[in-house]
């Protein structure tokens, strides 16, 4: 490398080195928790083998016991706020010696008042432990074979990295609530549960020959589901043609009013979404792990024959951030021996 390149080269790995700090610093913050006040005594926390929220709504835990405590039996508590959940932990001894504390449980959103929850139950309708929204301290409690009682916490796993397929945290595909395990600044795993955003969900999108049938559900619904219109919005224009809803508890379903998104033969773009006075919800696949949807969820282009006998041709598809979008255009004629491509 020349002389009078070398000060630029080492300004630019000077400044790469910086992002890159930022970056972790910015990780770290989303995924760090403040301290708890009291509760816990200042002694090592458990070490887990395992500990996660799997299919955004399934905690799974696995920890080791000290080496050299007795356990005659193990429980996990959740405390927030005053209300604390208990769950049993299965002793599991190990091939080397070693016990290993195991336990899985499914969890679900239970509001924010939490007035029907109380200690060691299981409140509101539903299998699981219902959480409200916040922060959930996470402790063991070891009972010795002399009924004596050791409280503890777990340790804090490992960031999650990687930009795989999934994404390492998802929403409850049912209810979209956020379960998310968090680390505390001082090194203690602690549960985050966010209440689920008012939103859209797609379900499925039929493509038949003469047109499209979209059905999903509303999550969190904030109005009487007749305060609800469906419409298509075109991209630039702002325009809207809306369609008529069906209703089943909060799952809808609408035939996209393709007769009114055709604009001679230009090909148009329109997002697809329900109006709540005024807010707008985009129809879109959002209560996954999949981290590109685009490019997962594929489908085809469909030629179709409207009632008064003109053809178009639509594309009916999932964006980069999952709302549903439909390109449509009008056909002249039928095209020979016209076949769904991918």
């Amino acid at each position: 490398m020349s002389d009078a390149l070398l000060p630029y080269a080492v300004g630019a790995a000077k400044r790469a080195r910086r992002v890159a700090v930022r970056m972790r610093r910015r990780v770290e913050r989303l995924h760090t928790a403040p301290a708890f006040g009291g509760g816990i005594p200042p002694r090592p926390a458990l070490r887990p083998l395992h500990l996660s929220v799997l299919g955004g709504r399934t905690l799974n835990v696995a920890v080791f016991a000290p080496p050299s405590a007795e356990v005659a039996a193990a429980r996990l508590e959740l405390a927030r706020g005053g209300r604390t959940f208990r769950l049993p932990l299965e002793l599991e001894p190990q091939p080397d010696g070693t016990l290993l504390l195991t336990a899985t449980t499914a969890l679900r959103f239970a509001g924010t008042a939490g007035a029907a929850e109380t200690a060691g139950s299981t409140a509101g309708a539903g299998p699981g432990l219902g959480l409200s929204a916040g922060l959930w301290r996470v402790t063991t409690v070891l009972t010795a074979p002399g009924g004596q009682e050791t409280r503890t916490g777990v340790a804090a796993v490992a960031l999650p990295a990687g930009d795989g397929p999934v994404a390492p945290v998802s929403p409850d595909p049912v209810g979209g609530a956020h379960f998310r395990l968090m680390r505390s600044v001082d090194g203690f795993a602690v549960l985050k549960v966010r209440a689920p955003a008012h939103q859209a969900e797609l379900d499925t999108f039929a493509l038949r020959w003469d047109r499209i049938t979209v059905r999903g559900r509303v999550v969190a619904r904030q109005a009487p589901t007749a305060a609800y219109t469906a419409q298509a919005v075109r991209r630039g224009s702002g325009a809207t043609v809306r369609a008529p809803l069906e209703w089943d508890g909060d799952a809808f379903a609408f035939d996209l009013p393709l007769a009114g998104m055709v604009s001679g033969h230009k090909a148009s773009r329109w997002d697809i979404q329900l109006q709540q006075g005024r807010t707008g919800l985009k129809i879109g696949r959002r209560l996954t792990d999949l981290r590109r949807r685009d490019q997962v969820i594929r489908t085809s282009f469909r030629i179709i024959a409207l009632e008064d006998g003109s053809l178009l041709r639509v594309h009916a598809y999932i964006t980069s951030a999952g709302a549903l979008a439909v390109s449509c255009v009008g056909l002249e004629d039928a095209p020979g021996g016209a076949e769904e491509r991918v």
